[in-house]
């Protein structure tokens, strides 16, 4: 659902800053990094709008503070066909056999998307799926989990929780 700028600042609080939301990146990163230690190389695929920006910040991140090969992949899902999920950053699945991948979103809701983006990724029978969430809002529909989380925040059915990370400095998460 999109908001405009103006509903955000009339109806919203802010619940992760810019400082903050780094600050959850930073961790979010020595995180993989520990549970990876013996990888040569992974794969960071974040799931398209927010949480490929949300995935791209997280890349940022791992490769000022860690010296190991990491590759961003975006995942595409038709919302209204979620049986349709494209990769891009790969050329074919079989290039992710045996790796470990790091699937990324901003805000989990329902688990729906999340749940549907793991489907590519088993065909491709990697080694290891971890999942991140910038806040986790609570409210799964569907049996999923993440590995790692910025925040977990028990919201009502009304509330939305909006990731607004496309303004650099001025990155911030509402709760509307």
């Amino acid at each position: 659902m999109p908001f405009k700028e103006l509903e955000l600042m009339d109806n919203s609080s802010i619940i992760l800053n810019h400082v903050q939301i780094q600050q959850k990146i930073r961790r979010i990163a020595c995180q993989i990094y520990e549970d990876n230690l013996e990888e040569k190389q992974l794969f960071i695929a974040g799931i398209a709008n927010t949480g490929y920006v949300f995935a791209k910040k997280l890349l940022e991140q791992f490769r000022k503070d860690y010296s190991m090969e990491v590759t961003l992949l975006e995942i595409v899902l038709d919302k209204e066909d979620p049986l349709h999920v494209e990769v891009k950053g790969i050329t074919k699945p079989a290039d992710l056999k045996n790796k470990v991948v790091i699937v990324v979103d901003d805000v989990l809701h329902s688990g729906r998307t999340l749940l549907h983006s793991l489907r590519p990724f088993l065909e491709a029978d990697v080694k290891k799926i971890r999942t991140v969430l910038l806040v986790d809002r609570d409210h799964k529909r569907y049996p999923v989990a993440a590995d790692y989380v910025g925040l977990t925040l028990s919201t009502t059915f009304k509330e939305h929780i909006v990731a607004d990370l496309k303004k650099g400095k001025n990155d911030a998460v509402y709760l509307t």
